[in-house]
């Protein structure tokens, strides 16, 4: 499988497209921002008018866009991925969207011989620069296999977690996961601040011990620094909260934390601070402390 086609040329999409054209890939690419489609042109890949066209040039699709929505109008659309697919073509969604989102969209593709995965990854910017993604797959078995070379030329974990759907399952509990640990560590910086103690001394004597994780060790030298530029935008964590707390009223899953966390989000987004990254959540618990957490 050497013909890949992307869609979806953002923050991730374009290093993404890097490094599968550095393992030696064929890559045709679709973006509605010539600015980006640009960007990854220049390093070799192919423009194609429309995700339609991308799919017929291509022996795999993937596609990499904001959320459910979106991924509905370039697979199922008008000039679409489906309008364009043969049969036996495979499409890996590596978005972050609804489960039941990417169960519709593989059954509406399989009824025209079109293989799907749901495959989100997990790493943010600086892990898409180096091609050390985790990725998250959902669906089947074989098909799995016969896609695993591609993604694994993006990533340095890439696990199946069942069938269609259970990438973005997963993807959801890990969205669960980063939030509660930002919030988490910017209580706790916040906390050392007012008490006096350096937040860097704090930080370097935690992150050893339990405390510790890649959460930590990833946001918490930003937020010292003042560093606010997207890695992953605060809007784009709320839609994946929203995902997540849509999905868990569906199954009667109660999550308190989650909907404290979306929140202090969405106070982040009546801010006009939609666009910076996620850490910048700190500034929230900052306001109510009258502090600012620094080096």
């Amino acid at each position: 499988m050497k013909k890949i086609g992307f869609i979806g040329l953002g923050i991730m999409g374009k290093p993404m497209c890097r490094n599968l054209l550095k393992a030696g890939y064929a890559l045709t690419v679709f973006s509605r921002a010539q600015a980006n489609v640009d960007a990854v042109t220049a390093h070799g890949a192919v423009y194609a008018p429309s995700p339609a066209a991308v799919a017929a040039a291509s022996e795999l699709v993937i596609t990499m866009v904001p959320d459910s929505p979106q991924v509905r109008e370039v697979v199922l659309g008008e000039g679409g991925v489906i309008h364009g697919a043969k049969p036996g073509l495979y499409v890996v969604d590596m978005s972050s969207i609804a489960p039941l989102a990417s169960r519709e969209i593989g059954a509406a593709l399989a009824a025209v011989g079109v293989r799907f995965l749901d495959a989100p990854v997990s790493g943010g910017e600086p892990k898409a620069v180096d091609g050390m993604l985790s990725v998250m797959a959902g669906g089947d078995v074989a098909d799995f296999e016969a896609v695993k070379p591609v993604l694994a030329a993006m990533a340095a974990s890439v696990v199946r977690v069942g069938e269609v759907g259970a990438g973005n399952v997963a993807k959801l509990a890990n969205q669960v996961i980063v939030a509660l640990n930002i919030a988490a560590m910017s209580e706790a910086l916040v906390l050392a601040t007012k008490a006096g103690v350096e937040p860097e001394m704090v930080y370097q004597a935690i992150r050893g011990g339990l405390a510790g994780s890649t959460v930590l060790d990833a946001k918490a030298p930003l937020v010292m620094d003042r560093k606010f530029d997207p890695g992953f935008r605060i809007k784009l964590h709320v839609k994946d909260l929203a995902n997540v707390l849509r999905t868990a009223n569906e199954l009667h899953a109660p999550l308190p934390l989650t909907a404290s966390v979306m929140e202090v989000m969405q106070a982040m987004l009546a801010d006009g601070c939609g666009e910076d990254d996620h850490a910048s959540i700190i500034r929230y618990f900052e306001k109510l402390a009258h502090v600012t957490v620094s080096r």
